[in-house]
């Protein structure tokens, strides 16, 4: 088989940085077409600085990077420093990138692509707010027939919220993105907190990283050192849950993860759990299934997945 063709979105975030790490490393199952840059875990001008580090990172200079939306479709961005870092890529020591920016706008390039490439052909992966993509989705409704998948990290059902007591990151940030996006009619796969909050660097996983003995090795096994004492502390857990890469891992072997196709809603009104994902687990409404949403990961098997890719880079 070919390989599938992505559009990674994200806001880089050490987790993020993992994510396309593990993309870039699997190029008989992804083709990136593409790393879109929003604001999210730090600003714009951070996270598309980022995603050219770790492209050069992984040798892979030539990847396109585009920068997309500065904020929310309708509020005010919050960002997340206390857990990424000042420059949210804490951890490791970097040089800054020396590959360009394209000049096209992430959301022109996310709207050219999938009216360019053959219907059906082309998987979105959101790893931050969903800004860009709702953005696309408004500006060219056009495109969502086009979208063979949209895989996102985000939102949370059983674990409730992370920076709020109901509402994960990601979809806190911009409520109003995700309630386009989950409405659009594009199949939809969600990879909530309920799964990456399984999905912990042990010290032994994290040990795994450090023995590859690369520059990519080391700089993931320092950058979850960096982030760790965050969650360890929040949630006394053995590690840092690893939230993106799930998206990656997913689209590589997607037998790693089992959920349930069902409907799910974003609050955007209520200042109370603004930016929840009601997630009609138990199908308890009549509203219609619009979203896979994952319970579960094969943990072992993922950072399998993880160690033995990030050891190709």
């Amino acid at each position: 088989m070919s390989p599938r063709k992505i559009i990674i979105d994200t806001d880089p975030g050490q987790d993020d940085a993992v994510a396309i790490l593990l993309a870039l490393a699997s190029p008989d199952d992804l083709e990136i077409l593409g790393i879109t840059a929003v604001a999210g875990n730090v600003p714009l001008p951070l996270t598309e600085k980022n995603a050219r580090i770790v492209c050069e990172l992984a040798g892979k200079p030539e990847t396109l990077v585009f920068a997309g939306c500065d904020a929310p479709i309708a509020r005010k961005l919050v960002t997340a420093e206390h857990v990424h870092g000042k420059t949210g890529l804490d951890g490791p020591t970097l040089p800054d990138p020396t590959m360009p920016l394209q000049d096209q706008h992430a959301v022109d390039f996310i709207i050219e692509t999938l009216r360019a490439e053959e219907e059906g052909t082309v998987t979105l992966c959101p790893l931050g707010p969903l800004t860009n993509i709702a953005v696309a989705l408004k500006r060219a409704p056009d495109i969502a027939d086009r979208i063979q998948e949209i895989v996102l990290m985000g939102g949370a059902y059983f674990e409730v919220g992370n920076i709020t007591p109901a509402a994960e990151f990601n979809i806190y940030v911009d409520p109003e993105a995700a309630k386009v996006v989950f409405s659009c009619g594009a199949p939809i796969t969600v990879m909530p907190l309920d799964v990456t909050h399984k999905a912990l660097v042990t010290k032994d996983r994290n040990n795994a990283f450090r023995a590859l003995g690369t520059p990519v090795g080391l700089a993931v096994a320092e950058m979850t050192d960096f982030f760790e004492r965050f969650d360890k502390e929040k949630y006394g857990s053995t590690g840092a849950p690893l939230h993106d890469p799930c998206v990656t891992a997913y689209l590589i072997q997607p037998d790693l993860f089992t959920g349930r196709h069902i409907n799910v809603e974003i609050e955007s009104g209520s200042d109370l759990t603004l930016g929840m994902t009601v997630a009609d687990w138990w199908g308890v409404t009549d509203r219609a299934p619009n979203a896979t949403f994952m319970g579960d990961i094969n943990a072992d098997g993922f950072f399998a997945l993880l160690t033995e890719r990030l050891g190709r880079l």
